[in-house]
């Protein structure tokens, strides 16, 4: 399975570094005071919001980027107006760095959001010290006690966590855990099948205090017009844009009459 690869990987890397080192990063995370572009701030705004993502490949489609000037990308994205931007930082599978987020961050005026398999405290760290306004945990990776500690962690650290689902009772399990933000994916990430049905099918079941996004799958204006109407805040689209010859003109295209 897919996933079950995604997250020993990432489980490998953790390990490879000492735990003196882990021990380090959070507790220099915790002692920054340094503020992060609000990304709770941005899914506040009205309309629909657009992150667009920074990525290089992925386990389904392969290489989507053989030219991949990461700073390029980011700045065009910002150029066209997008809300922020989502970096790939998973090295094996999607080819990502934590250099691309820290580079990103530091040179981009909208908040960032790390997207990785996050499997420890360590990471979220690391995402603090890179310049991160966000982080992405996934509940089917994590268990109840992992995925409440991340969330307060990570709040503690003044960033956000956007917590991924992908059921119905994912959409509970976060929302006992603390999350704030919910990401409602409509890939399947037990064989990476993509139904763009199934956001606007768990919308209802968020509860109304929390920011939802729709993340995989958006390909299309009348797509953005749906998840507007439905209630979300925002939309995370990442091969789409990433496979326009122009990002400027695809950012427009997508988010064309859903802009508050």
């Amino acid at each position: 399975m897919i996933l079950d690869q995604l997250v020993q990987a990432s489980q490998q890397r953790v390990q490879k570094v000492p735990v003196r080192e882990r021990v380090k990063r959070i507790q220099q995370a915790r002692k920054m005071t340094t503020p992060v572009l609000s990304f709770e701030a941005m899914l506040a705004q009205p309309g629909l919001q657009l992150i667009g993502e920074v990525k290089r490949a992925s386990p389904s489609k392969g290489l989507i980027a053989a030219e991949f000037d990461y700073l390029q990308i980011a700045q065009d994205y910002v150029a066209a107006g997008i809300d922020a931007i989502s970096v790939l930082t998973e090295p094996r599978y999607f080819k990502g760095q934590l250099s691309y987020l820290q580079a990103i961050a530091q040179t981009v005026s909208v908040p960032t959001l790390r997207k990785d398999f996050i499997v420890a405290a360590s990471q979220i760290a690391s995402a603090r010290i890179a310049g991160a306004s966000a982080v992405l945990l996934i509940v089917a990776i994590l268990t109840p006690v992992q995925l409440q500690a991340f969330i307060t962690l990570a709040h503690e650290l003044n960033l956000s966590a956007l917590v991924e689902v992908h059921t119905t009772a994912e959409i509970k399990q976060a929302v006992a855990a603390g999350a704030r933000i919910i990401g409602i994916n409509n890939r399947n990430l037990k064989d990476f099948s993509v139904n763009f049905a199934t956001s606007c099918q768990l919308r209802q079941a968020v509860p109304a205090e929390c920011y939802v996004v729709a993340e995989s799958g958006i390909q299309t204006a009348t797509q953005a017009q749906q998840l507007a109407a439905a209630g979300f805040d925002a939309m995370l689209v990442g091969k789409t844009l990433m496979r326009a010859p122009d990002k400027g003109q695809a950012v427009m295209q997508l988010r064309a009459g859903v802009r508050g």
